[in-house]
């Protein structure tokens, strides 16, 4: 995959951090960076997959209410 350079300003003690950070872990600094971007990405949809999660939980008797239980689902609706 092609690689693409972005240039970011951050404050230097952010930037002292994240050179220890990868150092710590045997990585260089923009691969450090990009794991944290990747990571966080995998964490938005994991968080939003478990709202809607919660959302449905909560909100199944409404649905039943309105649309019908599963064991309607084979009737026609009028």
């Amino acid at each position: 995959m092609a690689k693409t350079q972005l240039n970011v300003r951050v404050e230097e003690t952010t930037a002292d951090t994240a050179r220890e950070r990868a150092l710590q872990r045997g990585v260089s600094v923009n691969r450090y960076i990009e794991e944290l971007v990747e990571r966080d990405a995998g964490e938005v949809g994991h968080t939003f997959v478990d709202a809607a999660a919660d959302f449905m939980k909560s909100y199944a008797s409404v649905f039943a209410e309105e649309f019908g239980s599963r064991e309607s689902e084979g009737r026609k609706r009028t």
